[in-house]
Formats: C-alpha cells, structure tokens, sequence
C-alpha cells in the first residue's frame, strides 16, 4: 500500500494546480482539468463505470455496494488545487527513508533547513519516511495526498471484494483553496447521505468545527498634493490606512492567536498617497464574536470618515463561510463512526477544531454533513511542508476501516 500511495502522491504533485484568485474562469487553473483527467483514468481502470470530469472540473464516481443490506451512502471529498500562496510549479519532493531525527536540509545550496527547534513535531516521525520539499516550493500534500488516499482505499476495497461496503461516492474538487470548491457541486447528483473531506492535517485529526469567515476590503481615497505645497491640503492614503489598521486589537492577529481564537489578518495592502486598498480575512468559532468583528470594520471604517470626511473609507464585508459545527452537532453519530474506526486500527483520534475551512464547512450548510479527517501532512502552503508515508497509510486504512464499520452496523434486508 505504501508504495502505491507514494507512486500516486508523486505523479499528483507534479502537475501544477496551483489556484488563482484572479481567475473568473471555473477551475482557476485548466491544469486541474489535466489531474481531473488522470484520475477519472484510474477511476475507470477500477471498475467505476461512471467516473467522469465535468465541464467545471469536478471529478465524480461511484463505488457500487457490494451487499444488499442497507447502508448510508458515504462520500469521501478531497481537493484538486493547490494554494495561491506559494509556488508550486516542477516540485522536486525529497524523501528521506527512516528518518533520524535531526534537522533536514531541504537545500544544501541555499542553506534551507527545516530545523526541529522551529518544528518540534518531527521528532513524532523518528524511523518514519518523511516527504518533504526542496525549499523552492510547496509540497501540496494539500490536498494531493488526500486524493491519493481515497483512490488507494477504492483501489484496496475493489482488490478485496470480501471486505463488504455500501455505495461509496468519490469527488474530487477544484479551486477549494480559494473558497470556490462547492460552487457547483451538485448535491443531488453526488447522492450521498454525509461524506467526509480527507483534508486534514497530523495523524488522528478529526475536526467538525470551523471558523466563521469573512473577507473585507478597504478603498481609502486619499489626495495628492505635491510635498512641497502639501501642508494643509494633502491626504495620504497609505498613512490613513495605517491608521485604521492600528485601530484594531494587536493581539487578536493569527500569529497571536491559537485554538478557537479568532482574528483579523490584514494579508494585502496596496496603494499610494492618492488611493490605498486594505484586504482583510475575518475569522472566528464563535458566531456572536463573528458577528462583533464585521461590525467593528465596519464601524472603524464609520470613524475615518467621520475623522477625515466622508467618502474617504467604502467598506465591503463578504461573507465566505460558516462553522459546520452548526449543522453536524445534530450528526454527532457520524463523528462516533469515524473516531471508533481510527480507535480500531490503534489511532488516538485528535478532536479539535480547523483554524480554517473546507468544501465539508460549506457543504454542511448545503445539505450534507461533511466533516474532517486527517490526511497526513504538516505546514501546510509553504516550504516547509511535508507528510509522513506511514499518515498516509493511515489514513487510507482509516476511509476502509469507516466503510467496514458502516456495513457492520447495517440492517439485513
């Protein structure tokens, strides 16, 4: 199993799917449709007749039920696209067979290192194969090694037609990294009655809460003047926005904030003395607090222009998604099936929340509940990224593990 999730792994990673917010194209890159491609092959190659790419780079399939007793039809969701935040073009992965511990040199060249006092969690992984980057790129174990394992699992339950499964769905998805994953995803036409998202992070994660989200964006419209002649007449825009972003708690930023700890992120300023643009992310468990940050731009914003006059600040405030929490907390039966199958193949399930999203956060609201499960990988959209082979198999025997557990528990017809 490891080495067909390592091939799998590899031959993914190499395809640069790297998502593009700019993009108003569905997927952002046509590099998606070509990953979409190749895994509907292998789907096909399988036996699932009806594994296809649709014109929005959607990857669907079924695995059909190998007994009549009647079992919930499972879904098991992972991502095509890879961050926007970092390269991830000609990824040279390095592995690095029984791991000693020590610090890892991605790049002797450039003296890049991935140093176990910046990241203590290796030493977890002492005679384990680590996959890691060059130092040049991301890795994409995000959500490469996600697809891997759910196509490892299909292969292994196709292979072994004595384990006894219900109907399994199979989607792969594009662009989730910039929160268009379930844009069209077509609820109905999948079919399934709760599914999980392999997109986890460290062995044993299980998560079914997420951040509220939000983005909001700042046009500060300031004036030029010549400096010479400015006195009096001149507004700067970069300064102004200065000013409003130190209107918020210093402390309530992401690199001082952990668990359920929400935050703004201020990740773009651009602009000049006549015009200037602010672009912050929102996010927060709680949905009252949620709700209290979106009305604190807004009234910072309310206040610049009260200061300097008005027009200066427009505030828009989207809305991106929402804490699943909200809609598995009466599905709590699906969160059991996962935990107990990890438990049976000696994992220690890790319940804690995502300081983030998935396509399960928006999915959930849509209808069906979809929470998370680990897939391996630490670091995540950098370059020090990197996933453990031995998570991997793990997680793969995880997927199996459910779809055991869920034909066990069945009725007989």
């Amino acid at each position: 199993m490891k080495d067909r999730l390592l091939e799998r792994f590899l031959r993914y990673i190499a395809i640069n799917t790297q998502s593009n917010p700019d993009s108003k194209e569905t997927p952002s890159n046509s590099n998606q449709l070509i990953l979409g491609k190749m895994l509907v092959d292998e789907l096909l190659q399988m036996g699932l007749t009806d594994a296809h790419l649709d014109e929005k780079g959607y990857v669907i399939a079924t695995l059909q039920a190998n007994t009549d007793k009647d079992i919930p039809v499972m879904g098991l969701i992972a991502h095509m696209d890879t961050s926007p935040d970092m390269c991830s073009d000609n990824i040279q992965a390095i592995i690095h067979d029984n791991y000693d511990g020590k610090d890892i040199i991605l790049n002797i060249e450039e003296d890049i290192r991935m140093r176990v006092s910046d990241f203590p969690v290796l030493t977890n992984y002492v005679g384990q194969t680590l996959i890691t980057t060059d130092g040049s790129t991301l890795l994409g174990a995000d959500n490469k090694a996600g697809i891997a394992e759910i196509i490892t699992a299909v292969e292994y339950l196709t292979e072994n037609p004595h384990i006894q499964h219900g109907t399994i769905k199979i989607a792969f998805t594009p662009d989730e990294e910039i929160g268009r994953g379930a844009d069209h995803f077509e609820l109905i036409k999948f079919g399934a009655d709760f599914a999980f998202t392999i997109d986890g992070g460290e062995l044993g994660e299980l998560q079914y809460e997420n951040f509220n989200a939000a983005c909001a964006k700042i046009l500060i419209k300031g004036r030029n003047i010549h400096p010479g002649e400015a006195k009096d007449k001149m507004i700067n825009a970069i300064l102004l926005g200065m000013e409003f972003n130190s209107l918020l708690p210093n402390q309530e930023r992401p690199e001082h904030t952990t668990d359920r700890e929400g935050f703004y992120h201020l990740y773009r300023f651009t602009g000049n003395v006549d015009e200037a643009e602010l672009e912050y992310i929102i996010r927060d468990h709680d949905n009252q607090r949620f709700e209290q940050r979106k009305s604190e731009i807004r009234h910072n914003s309310s206040l610049m222009n009260e200061k300097y006059g008005p027009g200066r600040f427009h505030t828009t405030v989207k809305d991106q998604y929402y804490n699943m929490h909200n809609k598995i907390s009466g599905r709590m039966e699906i969160i059991a099936l996962a935990k107990h199958a990890m438990e049976d193949i000696g994992i220690t399930p890790l319940i804690r929340p995502v300081r983030g999203g998935t396509d399960g956060a928006r999915l959930s609201f849509m209808g069906l509940p979809c929470p998370n499960l680990f897939s391996g990988g630490h670091n995540f959209h950098g370059r020090f990224e990197f996933i453990p082979l031995e998570s991997m198999e793990a997680a793969t025997r995880v997927i199996i593990r459910i779809a055991e557990r869920l034909t066990a528990s069945a009725r007989k017809p």
